[in-house]
């Protein structure tokens, strides 16, 4: 399963089982929400610089709280604004956001931690070309920084202290080595077995409920020409296009497809005829019930278990955003905790 080390990596999968189109970069944060938000309001949303909320006396306003929900859902400028439904989810998790990034930035301000000038340049220069013209980026300018250069660069080097901390805390301690994985496998191997497991495509010919013998007849008539068909195709997509054109089934919307399934999930019939085929062959008709069907085999695996090497990669990175997030947990927690955080 892939993930993202980004800085907002945890506020989108908590937000992700809510709507799978909330995103993150993995720019810093200045650089990534800083033109998020549109200067022109958007969906009835207006950035007034309206006080939202206090972070041990720092004071964070809408402007910083909406540049956070367009960074976490940024198809709300397609779609004028952000789903009824989950807006108030988005705008909870963007304040939860934008108050661990501000105490991640204090507590690098008392680490004395500094960018930097050669840092601090490359990024401003790669943030300006964001932009489709000067136009664009002066009227950036005027609108999100109050015309001020200095005040951009104050943000982007808050930006990127951010990221220097989270680095240090917690993606650069969240890196699993290949043992440490490898140990994983070893210590749950039955995480890794499976059983036998068949991926198929099928064509189904369907008579009518309470069909009459002629009626039977003729679909039978017709499932004999599919057949023929079906044997002269050479490729998954060539059956699957076939299905798509004839099949009665639900399948025939995805090229009949059925993807891989263990064997006890599919008709006995099916198994039977699967264990004597090779893949890429195409079986004879089969009655399954009223349902005159012909599958294609496209794979067939024996009971097993899965090999380490074919695992680990994404064993690895499963591991490793299971860390990061308890890493960031931790450190939120710790932040949190001498911190006065006023809602406004």
């Amino acid at each position: 399963m892939k993930y993202s080390l980004s800085i907002c990596a945890a506020v989108v999968v908590a937000l992700s089982c809510a709507n799978a189109q909330m995103v993150s970069s993995h720019a810093p944060t200045a650089v990534r929400s800083a033109v998020a938000a549109p200067a022109a309001p958007v969906g009835g949303i207006e950035i007034t610089g309206k006080p939202v909320v206090r972070v041990n006396g720092v004071t964070l306003t809408d402007r910083d709280l909406v540049r956070e929900m367009f960074a976490l859902f940024p198809y709300a400028k397609l779609h004028n604004g952000f789903p009824k439904e989950q807006e108030p989810e988005i705008r909870r998790g963007a304040m939860e956001m934008i108050v661990f990034e501000e105490l991640v930035y204090q507590d690098a301000l008392r680490r004395k931690m500094t960018i930097a000038p050669v840092r601090l340049d490359k990024e401003e220069r790669k943030f300006k070309r964001q932009f489709g013209s000067a136009a664009e980026y002066n009227q950036f300018l005027a609108s999100q920084m109050d015309g001020s250069k200095t005040k951009l660069r104050q943000q982007i080097a808050r930006s990127l202290l951010i990221e220097a901390r989270l680095n240090a805390e917690v993606a650069d301690k969240a890196v699993v080595p290949v043992s440490e994985a490898r140990a994983y496998y070893n210590t749950h191997s039955k995480e890794f077995e499976h059983g036998e497991d068949m991926a198929i495509q099928t064509i189904s010919i369907i008579p009518p409920a309470n069909a009459n013998a002629e009626t039977l007849k003729e679909a039978r008539k017709r499932a004999d020409d599919v057949l023929r068909q079906a044997k002269a195709t050479k490729s998954y997509k060539e059956f699957g296009l076939l299905a798509e054109q004839v099949s009665e089934d639900d399948f025939h919307v995805s090229m009949g497809d059925h993807k891989v399934a263990e064997s006890d999930k599919l008709p006995p019939q099916v198994v039977n005829a699967a264990r004597a085929m090779q893949p890429g062959q195409v079986s004879d008709l089969l009655q399954l019930g009223s349902a005159y069907t012909i599958f294609r085999l496209n794979s067939h695996v024996m009971p097993g278990k899965v090999k380490f090497e074919e695992v680990k990669k994404e064993l690895t990175t499963n591991l490793q955003r299971e860390k990061y997030e308890k890493l960031r947990a931790a450190l939120g927690k710790r932040l949190h905790q001498d911190a006065k955080i006023e809602k406004l």
